[in-house]
């Protein structure tokens, strides 16, 4: 069970830094330091947008509008740290049988 729960949260860890490089690189395409003509820029671009929209769409639905402050990806991670947590409490603290 303990292989399992470090499965899981290695995976929430590498989903949060999928949205940490999805922030970063919007904000460097909006000030004009990297350019979406480039293929790697936006090929990298295309694949985190398409990883993390599904969870921060509807994050976005509930929100107001802040005027250009985009505030999801911070939701969205905090929400991840609380799964991490939860996990860890609920499955860590659990007995191994069978060993």
């Amino acid at each position: 069970m303990q292989s399992i729960l470090m499965l899981l949260v290695t995976i929430l860890q590498l989903y949060m830094w999928v949205i940490i490089i999805n922030a970063v690189m919007s904000w460097l395409i909006a000030f004009n330091v990297v350019n979406t003509q480039n293929r790697f820029v936006a090929m990298v671009m295309d694949l985190t947008y398409r990883l993390t929209e599904p969870l921060l769409a509807p994050i976005r639905r509930f929100l107001p509008n802040l005027g250009g402050i985009d505030i999801s990806p911070v939701i969205l991670i905090l929400l991840i740290i609380f799964t991490q947590n939860l996990l860890i409490e609920l499955f860590a603290s659990q007995p191994v049988y069978g060993l």
